[in-house]
């Protein structure tokens, strides 16, 4: 009988990080893991050897090499497709296991009161020990609007990010941060998976967002732990980074939010944010921070411009 668990990592340039994300599966497998699907997009670095070096696992590591960075989505996806265990857990090269995250997890998923939890999440720590705020809201327009504008940074409620709640507590949620992503895999396959049409980011809370309106749940568990260093190799392309997270923004709002909802975010997202982020930027006189808006605004642009003339590139 296969074991229950796949583990799908994309990786993107990570270094040393994917080796010690499979180093600390391999530590705190508990027998549950079947494989480690690594999907690479097209790293330029040694992170892909680095990880190729370790030796005597006690699962099966399979390695896809893309010749092109196709997006966390898509690399997502691809992984998927090549597991044929109850749950996958999608994972971040920049995570870790500690050692009972993975039976917390599944003596949660596979007991019977627990049936409609699709989706599950734990308590992600830093390197500081400190909480990440993993959980959020589905957002609607004026979250997004409010984050357009900088208000979320003062009143963290209007937020769709529930970085007002301390997460120290298990409970219901919208939404999981996909650093650590435990999904049922008929669900996963039922609902055709991440959408690849957000490059990166967003895509787990569009997934969120359907598997709630297919009648699943999606829950946080407190008592339950694992590492995250955050920013990982985004932080590589700031700019670049920004740029998705915008564009991403922009296609939630038009698969989610009604027409008028749709074209405010837009609005504000292409006119009213870049002034108010190089306001911001240059408060703090960070001209790296004008500049990588600019960077980012003139990439948004010539994508939006591209959806104009022909709809269906990419």
């Amino acid at each position: 009988m296969s074991l229950p668990i796949s583990i799908v990592i994309v990786n993107w340039n990570a270094g040393s990080q994917l080796a010690e994300a499979v180093t600390s599966i391999a530590l705190h497998h508990c027998n549950l893991v079947e494989s480690v699907i690594i999907i690479d997009n097209a790293s330029s670095d040694d992170s892909l050897d680095q990880a190729e070096a370790l030796t005597d696992l006690p699962f099966k590591m399979l390695i896809i090499r893309n010749t092109a960075n196709c997006g966390f989505a898509k690399a997502c996806n691809q992984g998927a497709r090549l597991s044929k265990c109850k749950y996958l857990l999608f994972l971040n090269p920049d995570a870790a296991l500690h050692a009972n995250t993975l039976p917390k997890v599944c003596e949660f998923m596979q007991d019977t009161v627990n049936s409609n939890v699709g989706i599950c999440g734990v308590q992600l720590l830093d390197e500081a020990g400190q909480i990440w705020r993993s959980c959020s809201r589905f957002p609607s327009a004026c979250s997004f609007i409010a984050k357009s504008l900088g208000l979320t940074t003062l009143v963290p409620k209007l937020d769709h990010v529930m970085s007002e709640w301390d997460h120290s507590e298990t409970r219901q949620v919208n939404h999981l941060i996909g650093a650590f992503y435990f999904v049922r895999l008929d669900l996963f396959q039922a609902l055709g998976g991440f959408d690849e049409r957000f490059f990166v980011y967003l895509e787990d809370l569009d997934f969120s967002w359907r598997s709630k309106q297919a009648g699943w749940s999606s829950t946080y568990l407190a008592s339950v732990q694992a590492f995250h260093a955050g920013g990982g190799t985004s932080d590589q392309i700031k700019a670049r980074r920004l740029f998705f997270s915008l564009q991403s923004r922009l296609l939630y709002a038009k698969k989610h939010f009604p027409i008028l909802g749709s074209l405010a975010n837009l609005v504000a997202t292409m006119f009213l944010e870049p002034i108010s982020r190089c306001a911001l930027a240059f408060f703090h006189l960070s001209w790296s921070g004008i500049k990588e808006t600019c960077i980012a605004y003139y990439m948004l642009w010539c994508w939006l411009l591209r959806q104009t003339i022909q709809p269906n590139k990419p």
